[in-house]
């Protein structure tokens, strides 16, 4: 099984799949990880990236997908995901299951502009919420809870 872990940048994404992926003994990826230099430098200067400037980043992230449903190995990827065309590339199996990580514009403005050292800055959350396409496959949980009760939550509803 592939759990994917969606939402905007501040929600928890990457805190709750690594406690998830521990609890679990799985693989864990942060999509970070997978964006091209040049992704990095715009949301450096506080640029939202375009459709154009994620098709390589959504096409490594379903390559990394394909090979562990192919090797058989259990992960957690920790991914915005905002748009329905977004997780087309991620949501390539049955194998592959969507946690929706949702909250509040203030909590997790809040959580952004408390963040330091991270590309992903508060300045760009509207562009993400505006970009955000919820979706209507995946299990919700709400970020106001702590980490570990969103392990908890997500286990209970997944069954792992």
């Amino acid at each position: 099984m592939i759990i994917i872990l969606m939402g905007v940048s501040g929600a928890g994404k990457t805190v709750v799949a690594q406690l998830l992926a521990e609890e679990l003994g799985w693989s864990f990826y942060d999509a970070d990880d997978f964006h091209p230099r040049s992704n990095i430098e715009k949301m450096t200067r506080r640029e939202a990236l375009s459709d154009e400037d994620r098709r390589p980043w959504l096409e490594a992230l379903s390559a990394l997908i394909a090979q562990k449903l192919a090797s058989g190995d259990n992960a957690i990827l920790a991914c915005s995901a905002l748009k329905s065309e977004y997780r087309e590339y991620l949501l390539i199996d049955p194998q592959v299951r969507l946690v929706y990580l949702k909250g509040s514009f203030s909590l997790i403005q809040q959580r952004l502009d408390d963040r330091r050292g991270h590309f992903m800055t508060a300045a760009l959350l509207q562009s993400q919420l505006d970009a955000l396409e919820e979706p209507s496959d995946a299990i919700v949980v709400d970020v106001s809870a702590s980490p570990q009760e969103l392990v908890r939550a997500i286990r209970a509803k997944l069954g792992v």
